[in-house]
C-alpha cells in the first residue's frame, strides 16, 4: 500500500504524512487506484528527461534560469511527465546547478509533472524536500575510485548517508520517493571493470537503508547488451520490483541497444537527455546520455507508447540551440528526419 499512499500524496488527495502507517478510506483507495491505473494505461514505457541536470552539469557555462524553465515547459507540453530539473549541491562545486531551487519552484506550476532532483548528501536532500521535489535520486557509485572523486566518500559511506536521508524523509512526513542510483554499475573510466558482485552487494545495502526504488546507471558508456541483460536480471533477483529504471550513456554507440536489453528484463523507465547532452564532471571520458528524441522514436516505432509527442520534442531542441550557441547537439532522428508515413503508437 506504500506506493499508493505516496501517489495519493503527490496528487494532493492525502495529507502529507498520511502514508506513514495511517489507514486509507475505501473511497481514497479506489480513487487512487483508478487514477494510477488510468495514468499507467496511457503509456507502455516511461521516459525521464534528465537533461536539465545531467545534460548541463558538465558544461563550462551555466544555462540561464529562464532558458531552463522554457526547456522544462516545452518538454512538459510535449508530454514528458517526469523531469530531473537539477541537483542540490554546493554552488562552488557545480555552479551550473546553483538555481535548482528556483527551477523546482517553476516546475511545480506545471500540472501533472513529477519533479526529480539529485542530492548526494543529507543537506542536499533536506533542501530538495523543502523545495517540493517529488523524487530524490541519491548517487551511489559502485566504483570506489569514482565515488571518492565524485562525493569524497566510499560506496559504503554513501550508503550510510542514504540511510540518513531515508530516515529524515520518514521523520518529515514528506511524500518523496528516494531512489538509489547505482552509478558506474557497468564499468568505470578510473577503475576499469566493476565486479557484478559489488553491484549486488551495494544494491542489497541500499535496500536495507530504506530506498523506495533502485536504478542501474552506465555512467561512462562501458556497457554492452549482454552485460546489461545479465546484471539487471541478477539485481532483480534481490530487489524485485524496486528495480525500476535504467540510465545509459551513448559514449560508444550502444545506448539504445542497452535500452533494448533492459526492456527485455522488464524495465519500463529510462533516463534520457534532449539532444544527447550529458557527461559526468567526475568521470573522465563520459559523454552524453541516450538522446530523448531517438529513444522516443525507437520505442514508438516498436508500438510502445511513451505519451510524448515526438514532433514537439524535436522542436524543443531549438531552445537548446538558442540557449547554448555553438554547443553540439546529438541525435539521429533530428538529423535524418522522421520516416515517411511514421505514426506514433496508438
Amino acid at each position: 500500500m506504500g506506493f499508493l499512499n505516496r501517489y495519493l500524496c503527490s496528487r494532493g488527495m492525502l495529507a502529507r504524512g498520511a502514508w506513514r502507517g495511517k489507514a486509507l478510506g475505501a473511497a481514497q483507495i479506489a480513487q487512487g487506484r483508478g487514477l494510477l491505473e488510468q495514468a499507467m494505461s496511457k503509456i507502455d514505457v516511461e521516459i525521464v528527461e534528465v537533461g536539465p541536470r545531467d545534460g548541463l552539469q558538465n558544461l563550462d557555462v551555466a544555462m540561464p534560469t529562464a532558458d531552463k524553465c522554457r526547456w522544462i515547459a516545452a518538454e512538459h507540453a510535449a508530454g514528458v511527465r517526469e523531469i530531473e530539473v537539477g541537483s542540490f549541491v554546493p554552488p562552488k562545486l557545480l555552479p551550473q546547478m546553483a538555481d535548482t531551487g528556483e527551477v523546482v519552484a517553476f516546475a511545480r506550476t506545471l500540472p501533472n509533472l513529477r519533479i526529480a532532483t539529485l542530492a548526494p548528501n543529507l543537506r542536499g536532500a533536506l533542501d530538495a524536500i523543502r523545495a517540493g521535489t517529488h523524487k530524490i535520486g541519491v548517487p551511489i557509485s559502485v566504483s570506489p575510485e569514482h565515488s571518492l572523486s565524485n562525493v569524497r566518500k566510499t560506496p559504503m559511506q554513501m550508503v550510510e548517508e542514504l540511510a540518513k536521508i531515508c530516515k529524515a524523509r520518514d521523520e518529515s512526513g514528506a511524500a518523496v520517493e528516494i531512489e538509489g542510483a547505482l552509478s558506474t554499475a557497468f564499468g568505470c573510466t578510473m577503475a576499469g571493470a566493476v565486479p557484478e558482485d559489488d553491484v549486488l552487494r551495494i544494491a542489497e545495502a541500499c535496500l536495507r537503508a530504506g530506498i523506495d526504488s533502485l536504478a542501474l546507471a552506465d555512467t561512462v558508456g562501458y556497457a554492452n547488451p549482454a552485460q546489461v541483460r545479465r546484471l539487471f536480471e541478477r539485481v532483480r533477483g534481490i530487489a524485485g520490483d524496486k528495480l525500476t529504471s535504467g540510465h545509459f550513456h551513448d559514449t560508444r554507440g550502444l545506448g539504445l541497444a542497452n535500452v533494448m536489453a533492459a526492456l527485455e528484463t522488464g524495465i519500463r523507465s529510462f533516463d534520457a537527455t534532449l539532444g544527447g547532452l550529458g557527461g559526468c564532471p567526475f568521470a573522465p571520458g563520459a559523454t552524453g546520455n541516450v538522446s530523448t528524441e531517438d529513444l522516443v522514436f525507437m520505442l514508438e516505432s516498436m508500438g510502445l507508447r511513451t505519451g510524448i509527442d515526438l514532433a514537439k520534442l524535436i522542436e524543443t531542441r531549438k531552445i537548446l540551440e538558442q540557449a547554448l550557441p555553438g554547443r553540439p547537439l546529438y541525435g539521429s532522428i533530428a538529423r535524418a528526419g522522421l520516416p515517411k508515413g511514421f505514426r506514433q503508437a496508438a
